[in-house]
């Protein structure tokens, strides 16, 4: 299926739920931003290939089911109270969303920056996007990823450290987010990277992201064969 849309550009937020950032090694930080590819993009029913070059170092590819944020128009310096206002413009709405993560790339082969290992063809599922007018405040919302009818995440969006409109307005500060930017607001715990042993996503899997009232997204995994 053809992408939901095509972002402006892709920021994301790390570690921005504290039962996640327990289970990578570390506490709450102040905000992490990083940034993904938008060609990375992809729709529901699409799959999520395991090319080559994330085969290279064994078993790396892991999910993060997250809530997406869409810009939906130019804005700086946002006042955080304007950024669930339907009147201000400031948000188009928001979507389901799979953070896909090559994580030796994340870690070791990226020079220390997130922005390769997540950033990878496939790497980016998202679902339609819903208005903001019909979702609210997504804070009241949870997010549910599950892999092979599996529940292996269950976060409340209400427990972030960093809330949307706070995300935003840090985001815009001193910096203009195009109309179309879209950003990831981080993962809850149960990633398979932290898991004993890890889970990683394998050929046949079906890696699902949904979040009741926003949308869903559902994809099957494929290895591509050959490494380099």
């Amino acid at each position: 299926m053809p992408a939901p849309f095509r972002p402006a550009a892709i920021l994301c937020i790390g570690r921005n739920y504290p039962e996640h950032a327990a289970e990578m090694g570390g506490g709450v930080p102040d905000l992490v931003v990083f940034m993904k590819n938008p060609a990375c993009v992809v729709g529901d029913g699409d799959p999520i290939v395991i090319g080559p070059a994330t085969q290279r170092n064994g078993p790396q590819v892991d999910y993060e089911g997250e809530l997406g944020v869409v810009i939906g128009r130019d804005c700086r310096d946002v006042d955080p109270t304007d950024v669930l206002r339907p009147e201000s413009g400031v948000l188009r709405g928001f979507c389901a969303a799979n953070d896909v993560s090559a994580r030796w790339w994340q870690k070791k082969g990226g020079g220390g920056q997130f922005c390769r290992g997540k950033s990878f063809d496939t790497f980016c599922p998202l679902s339609v996007v819903a208005p903001l007018s019909m979702v609210g405040d997504p804070a009241t919302r949870s997010i549910i990823t599950t892999l092979c009818s599996e529940e292996v995440q269950h976060g409340d969006i209400g427990s972030m450290s960093w809330s949307v409109p706070a995300i935003v307005a840090e985001l815009s500060r001193d910096t203009t987010l195009l109309a179309g930017t879209l950003i990831l607001t981080g993962t809850p715990a149960g990633v398979g990277s932290a898991r004993t042993p890890p889970r990683f996503l394998r050929d046949g899997d079906t890696v699902t992201v949904e979040i009741a009232g926003v949308g869903r997204v559902s994809n099957p995994v494929v290895q591509s064969p050959g490494t380099r």
